[in-house]
C-alpha cells in the first residue's frame, strides 16, 4: 500500500521506513532537513521536505502522494535527555500534537485515504493507586496536548482514526540503548533510584513498536492502543537490572526532596508514582506480541 510517514528520520521513524519497504509498501517520508532527504532515498523511500505547520504545503504533500493510509510520528525530543533541554523539547513536541495532527489528519481526509495513524504516548495517565491502567485510565492534568491529538484522530469524520500510545522506547538509535543516553548516565552512576523507586515504566523495544504499527495500518478497529512491553517494572527492578546487564555499579539512591530539586517533577512522578500501562488491547487487534522487557534488556544491555 502506499504509506506517508510524516516524521521519518526519528526514532521510530528511521526503522519504521526500513520495514515498510521490507515489506513491499510505497513509503513517503517527510523531513524537515534537506541533507536528510538524500539518505531517506538511499532506504527506499520518497523524500518529502516539508514544514509540518505550514498547513497549505502538508495538504498538497498528501494530496499529492495520494496515500492508502498516513501515520504521523513527529516529535522534537532530543538526543540527550538533560532536564533543561527536555522543557524546550516538550514545549516544541506539545505544539507538534497540538497543531499538525489536525493539519494531518485533513488532508489524510481530502487525499482519500483510508486510515491515520498517529503516535501517543502511554505514560501520561493520572496515578490512582493501581499498578496497571489500560487505555480507559484518565489522563493526567497536564496531558492537554495528548488529549487534542487523541480527539483529533479518533473523532475525525470520513477516515479511521488510530491512536498508538508508545511505551518508552528502548534499542538502537533510542536514549535506552547500550551506548545510549540513559546507559552512559548508568555507568556514571548519575541515574539513581529515587525515593521508594516504585513508578513503573511500560518499555517497549523500538522494533516491537515498528511492529505493532506496521499491523495497525490494516488491522484493529479505530480507537486507542497501549503499545508497550506488558509488564512494568518499578524503578527498584529495572534499573539495578540494567546497571548489572552494563556491568556498572549498581545505582546510588537519592532522596525525593533532592531529586526533585535537581531534575524536577516529573523525574520524580516517573521514579516514584507512574503507573504502567497494559497492552492487551493491542496485542488481541494486532495480533502482536512484544518481547518481555528482561528479554529485550538482556538483548540491548547484556
Amino acid at each position: 500500500m502506499r504509506v506517508f510517514l510524516a516524521g521519518a528520520t526519528g526514532a521510530i521513524g528511521r526503522p519504521l521506513v526500513d520495514r515498510l519497504v521490507a515489506d513491499g509498501h510505497t513509503v513517503f517520508g517527510t523531513t524537515r532537513d534537506p541533507a536528510r532527504a538524500a539518505a531517506l532515498r538511499e532506504r527506499g523511500a520518497e523524500p518529502v521536505v516539508l514544514d509540518a505547520f505550514d498547513v497549505p504545503a502538508v495538504r498538497a504533500a498528501v494530496v499529492t502522494a495520494a496515500p492508502d493510509v498516513v501515520v504521523h510520528q513527529l516529535t522534537a525530543l532530543p538526543e540527550v535527555p538533560d532536564p533543561k533541554a527536555m522543557a524546550a523539547a516538550v514545549e516544541a513536541t506539545s505544539r507538534l500534537r497540538r497543531e499538525t495532527v489536525p493539519t494531518f489528519v485533513d488532508a489524510a481526509r481530502v487525499a482519500g485515504a483510508r486510515r491515520v495513524v498517529v503516535q501517543s504516548i502511554s505514560f501520561v495517565t493520572r496515578p490512582d493507586g493501581r499498578p496497571m491502567h489500560d487505555e480507559d485510565a484518565p489522563l493526567g492534568a497536564d496531558s492537554e496536548a495528548v488529549a487534542a491529538l487523541e480527539a483529533a484522530t479518533t473523532q475525525a469524520d470520513g477516515i479511521e482514526g488510530v491512536v498508538l500510545r508508545y511505551g518508552f522506547y528502548y534499542g538502537p538509535g533510542t536514549w535506552y540503548d547500550r551506548d545510549g543516553a540513559i546507559a552512559t548516565l548508568i555507568r556514571k552512576r548519575r541515574f539513581p533510584l529515587i525515593g521508594n523507586a516504585e513508578g513503573r515504566s511500560s518499555f517497549v523495544h523500538v522494533d516491537d513498536a515498528v511492529d505493532a504499527t506496521v499491523r495497525a495500518l490494516d488491522r484493529g478497529a479505530p480507537g486507542v492502543y497501549n503499545v508497550t512491553g506488558g509488564e512494568a517494572p518499578c524503578q527498584s527492578e529495572w534499573l539495578p537490572e540494567a546497571a548489572r546487564l552494563l556491568g556498572a555499579k549498581p545505582p546510588r539512591h537519592v532522596p525525593v526532596w533532592l531529586a526533585r530539586r535537581l531534575a524536577g517533577e516529573t523525574v520524580v512522578h516517573y521514579a516514584t508514582t507512574l503507573p504502567g500501562n497494559a497492552d492487551d488491547r493491542a496485542r488481541a487487534a494486532f495480533d502482536w506480541r512484544p518481547r518481555p522487557w528482561r528479554e529485550g534488556f538482556a538483548e540491548v544491555f547484556g
